[in-house]
């Protein structure tokens, strides 16, 4: 019988060109992160990973328009999230049954080709920041924003969110953030992703199915959990006891550390930042410096460095954006990701079927209920 290893770490179930982690560098499609991430548009990124090249001029302008052509949703979409809003749903949980929902107005859901294939990647990534975006205005009783043809990915989803456009250096900062949650390897959302479509299960049904892994707090929860500790702390004079004292009672402190990576998250830096400026330029210094403070005594008390988790929560709060959105931006994001993933697992497929080990009583005989 084949070892238990709890949690699968460490063992590799399957073959990718989307992205890899050696040692502590992240690559999508051999492309470093922090080249892409200093250069490159979220929509250069998202062809990359679905294409495992980057795109031409001529490439890009066309996937550009396409996508805006798709973010618009259909108008019982728009219906949908005032029941969300009466209900006082949870963005994930919004955001999950909404992505199920958008199949019902596809009329290639269900076709199984190449072609298909594509185009519902275009239809899913256009219109996950439209869901997340909506969603928000719907229940803050605001008028949905339509997004503009000359805007890109991340200045449109801030200006549907908002209703106005960024600032240069919001527009930057969340390019970045989306370029540098778009895709990690096999974790567990893209994994349970791949293992939905394995049994030839169509698109949807495979982000749907991610979505609902993000949803957990150890995996694309934990920012907003971030910022709930900052919230709970108050001040900056707070800080080192606040720490002091999750540390003696061994409780965790979200966003630090990482399974894969030892020597730290290569994505935190850029996060950080842009913590730094956006937080500067917003009046709300105290957060970055907060953050800061955290981080120092979390490294020399324990050894532990933040992950991309941690300083993301002060990017996003710092724009104006409500923390439990912080979760679905995520997933407009990793939608990318899964969806590259989905599509390489289509190419060559074989369902996902582990084993497990019994452990449970063995030799039981059925006892008449009247003799129970």
């Amino acid at each position: 019988m084949a070892e238990l290893v709890k949690g699968l770490e460490g063992i590799v179930a399957s073959n990718t060109k989307v992205s890899s982690i050696i040692g502590d560098q992240l690559t999508y499609a051999g492309y470093e992160i922090d080249d892409l991430t200093e250069n490159a548009k979220f929509e250069e990124v998202v062809f990359l990973l679905w294409n495992f090249r980057l795109p031409n001029a001529e490439e890009l302008a066309d996937f550009r328009k396409q996508l805006f052509e798709n973010m618009t949703l259909h108008p019982r979409m728009y219906s949908h999230f005032e029941d969300y809003a009466a209900d006082h749903v949870h963005p994930m949980t919004g955001l999950r049954t909404s992505l199920s929902y958008l199949a019902h107005f596809d009329p290639r859901a269900d076709e199984f080709n190449e072609d298909a294939h594509m185009n519902k990647a275009i239809r899913i990534q256009a219109k996950v920041a439209s869901l997340v975006a909506a969603f928000a205005r719907v229940r803050q009783g605001k008028e949905v924003v339509k997004p503009k043809e000359d805007l890109s990915y991340a200045a449109n989803f801030l200006y549907m969110l908002f209703g106005e456009e960024p600032t240069a250096v919001q527009e930057e900062g969340f390019n970045k953030a989306l370029i540098l949650h778009a895709d990690h390897e096999l974790n567990a959302s893209t994994f349970t992703a791949r293992v939905a479509v394995s049994t030839l299960s169509d698109m949807y049904s495979g982000v749907v199915a991610a979505a609902g892994a993000l949803k957990g707090p150890l995996h694309g929860g934990a920012n907003e959990q971030v910022m709930k500790m900052l919230d709970e702390i108050g001040s900056l004079d707070n800080v080192d006891s606040y720490v002091a004292d999750k540390i003696a009672k061994k409780e965790k402190i979200m966003g630090f550390g990482h399974r894969v990576y030892k020597n730290g998250d290569p994505r935190a830096k850029y996060l950080k930042e842009m913590s730094r400026r956006i937080t500067d330029e917003t009046g709300q210094k105290e957060l970055f410096d907060m953050s800061v403070r955290i981080a120092d005594i979390l490294k020399e008390e324990k050894g532990l460095l933040p992950n991309v988790d941690f300083y993301s929560a002060t990017v996003y709060h710092s724009m104006g954006i409500e923390h439990d959105l912080f979760t679905p931006i995520f997933a407009v994001s990793r939608t990318s990701g899964w969806i590259a993933h989905i599509l390489e697992q289509y190419s060559d497929n074989r369902i996902i079927r582990p084993r497990a080990t019994y452990v449970g009583e063995v030799g039981r005989k059925y006892v008449p209920i009247e003799e129970r």
